[in-house]
């Protein structure tokens, strides 16, 4: 994994954008009830929770595989809840499903922790900066 990633977002007019990154493209827009939503593609808050799910469902298989194990019907669901009332998500729950004996899947939970990128950087907190250019 490269030490430094860039994706570039383009808006597409009204609440849409498509995000791109190493050649691959995502259509993000917001649902009909938002004004100026068309559902065209997911939300940036569901493309969030996205990258969470995947990255672990990835780390879990890694970890699977490394242990010799197949884990059938591997899945990642991750539900996002709301911080009060503010503009954030204060909870996030990942729940991982599949089919191996006994206590294996917990164990493989927990061997995925520390080598899923994405949750590992949001439980240490990151720095966010912003700038323009010219």
């Amino acid at each position: 994994m490269a030490s430094e990633l860039e994706v570039l977002a383009t808006w597409e007019g009204e609440l849409a954008a498509n995000v791109s990154a190493r050649g691959h493209e995502v259509r993000i827009d917001e649902p009909p009830d938002v004004p100026g939503g068309e559902n065209s593609g997911m939300m940036p808050t569901e493309l969030f929770c996205a990258a969470l799910a995947s990255c672990f469902v990835l780390a879990v298989a890694f970890t699977a595989k490394k242990r010799g194990l197949e884990v059938e019907g591997l899945a990642v669901t991750v539900r996002a809840r709301q911080a009060g009332d503010e503009p954030r998500y204060g909870q996030f729950e990942v729940e991982t499903s599949g089919t191996v004996e006994g206590e294996e899947l917990e164990e493989l939970v927990r061997r995925a922790e520390p080598v899923c990128w994405v949750s590992q950087t949001l439980a240490a907190g990151v720095d966010v900066t912003y700038s323009t250019s010219e």
